[in-house]
């Protein structure tokens, strides 16, 4: 399995880890375990939590490059807690359901991607005012200025507030990167999430290499 390298912007809060993944099987032919989608609950067991400081700390990490981290563009795994409190965290596809399910308890952001959709080289930098994608099929767009960005050769494509529909995931993808933002005053807690996560996907029979 071949592993992009990812060069990282310097900056005072980022802890980001990463690593590449490949499926057995396209994910249409690998469908989520119950195991797996029982895990998409607060109730579920899980070796990770997460606080109040810890959102605190990654909200603080958004900002730091004049993003506002608030209302519609609150870190993705504010959205998962807030669909799980109501019971509407549902699943998408193995590769999607096993991130989530790492962000949900970890309190973590991340983003995955599928890696034959991303153009090298990859990077992780603070958008530029102005640079914005598509992030769903509905064709709505996010202003991404200031805001930390995974970024191949065309440009953005994937943040810890929403990713971009032209490397989401699809029934075909079989090789996935995916980037847990964590910042600096929770390394532990990051590098455990990063365990976990690949822990998820080697019981769905994926081979992972970290790569940050």
């Amino acid at each position: 399995m071949s592993s992009p390298v990812v060069s990282v912007c310097s900056h005072p809060l980022l802890y980001a880890r990463g690593f590449v993944s490949e499926f057995p099987l396209p994910l249409a032919s690998l469908p989520s375990p119950s195991w797996l989608s029982e895990q998409l609950s607060l109730s579920a067991s899980a070796p990770l939590s997460s606080s109040d400081a810890l959102r605190s700390a990654i909200r603080d990490l958004l900002r730091h490059g004049g993003y506002k981290p608030t209302g519609r563009g609150k870190p993705a795994s504010e959205y998962l807690l807030r669909a799980a409190s109501e019971g509407s965290l549902g699943s998408i596809n193995a590769a999607v359901d096993a991130c989530n399910v790492v962000s949900l308890h970890s309190g973590l952001p991340i983003s995955v991607i599928d890696t034959d959709r991303a153009t090298l080289p990859l990077s992780i930098r603070i958008a530029q005012e102005g640079e914005s994608y598509l992030f769903n099929a509905s064709g709505q767009t996010i202003d991404l200025s200031g805001l930390l960005c995974l970024c191949d050769a065309e440009g953005p494509c994937a943040n810890a507030v929403k990713d971009a529909q032209r490397t989401k995931t699809s029934d075909a993808t079989t090789r996935t990167l995916s980037i847990v933002w964590g910042c600096l005053s929770y390394q532990e807690q990051t590098d455990r999430a990063l365990g976990f996560y690949r822990d998820l996907l080697a019981r769905l029979g994926g081979k992972t290499t970290v790569i940050l």
